[in-house]
């Protein structure tokens, strides 16, 4: 790779465009109720971080697939909007990714994703020369884009992240190979069936590895020294893309040459 496009944090991986309903409660089984309020916005695990890391007042771009359709232009209206570099979209006409989202007064969600005929990236179909990012973050939705990078970049010692929100056949083929493996609580489960187990699984696949735990703040451990980070108070209203706010700034931090201790205090910071 030579060095042409100034980017900080190269987030590779999922984009939907999420359609948000607040409700008083989930409804039962054939209940009809009515929502409070509704907002449609583009969403996804690496596009909500690469907008997180643009706020955050880094150059992001992301490489995923939108279609070319309404919500895929939407998307991409606001990806542009929020100055994120979409060099990397790839278009096509399979569905944009959807997903519906309940939200309750407690912030607890249920959600549904809709990908339709939507297929993943092939292997090296994106020319990333001239690309030299300071981190590259991915959320495991695009394997096969996401592996052949990791092989490009082996040996020009970018810091790498993988957003683990949970354990599918992506996130279970990248987890060994990046640098910092950064996962929920619902991964670590998946896992090993608890928190403090599944930290000591994952850090012999990966050299650094955080595992958040919502309101309980989270664990890491990186080589043989481990620690945690309690998370700051906050009344939630909407959990929404908490996580992908976590992993941008956690890949903003990573950027900045940060030091840990406020690598940490970033990254749980950013979901206030």
């Amino acid at each position: 790779m030579t060095s042409h496009a100034i980017i900080d944090v190269l987030c590779v991986g999922h984009a939907s465009y999420d359609l948000i309903f607040s409700v008083p409660y989930h409804p039962a089984a054939d209940e009809k109720i009515v929502a409070d309020n509704f907002t449609g916005c583009g969403g996804g695990p690496a596009a909500n971080a690469a907008v997180c890391i643009s706020r955050l007042g880094l150059k992001a771009a992301f490489a995923g697939f939108l279609g070319n359709d309404l919500y895929g232009e939407k998307h991409l209206s606001e990806l542009s909007q929020e100055k994120v570099n979409t060099r990397f979209v790839v278009r096509g006409s399979s569905p944009t990714p959807l997903s519906v989202i309940l939200v309750k007064p407690d912030g607890k969600r249920a959600l549904i994703n809709y990908k339709g005929t939507t297929k993943t990236i092939p292997a090296n179909s994106l020319d990333f020369s001239g690309t030299l990012p300071k981190v590259i973050l991915f959320d495991g939705h695009q394997p096969e884009l996401s592996v052949s990078l990791l092989e490009i970049v082996s040996e020009l010692s970018i810091p790498t992240v993988l957003d683990a929100g949970s354990l599918h056949a992506g996130t279970e083929k990248l987890m060994d190979k990046v640098d910092y493996l950064v996962c929920s609580e619902k991964f670590a489960q998946q896992i090993a069936g608890d928190e403090q187990t599944a930290l000591a699984q994952l850090a012999d696949k990966a050299p650094c590895v955080v595992i958040t735990l919502g309101d309980k703040g989270l664990i890491w451990k990186s080589g043989n020294t481990t620690g945690s980070f309690p998370a700051f108070p906050v009344q939630a209203v909407d959990t929404t893309g908490a996580g992908d706010a976590f992993h941008g700034a956690f890949a903003t931090a990573l950027a900045r040459q940060s030091d840990w201790q406020e690598t940490l205090r970033a990254c749980s910071r950013s979901i206030q």
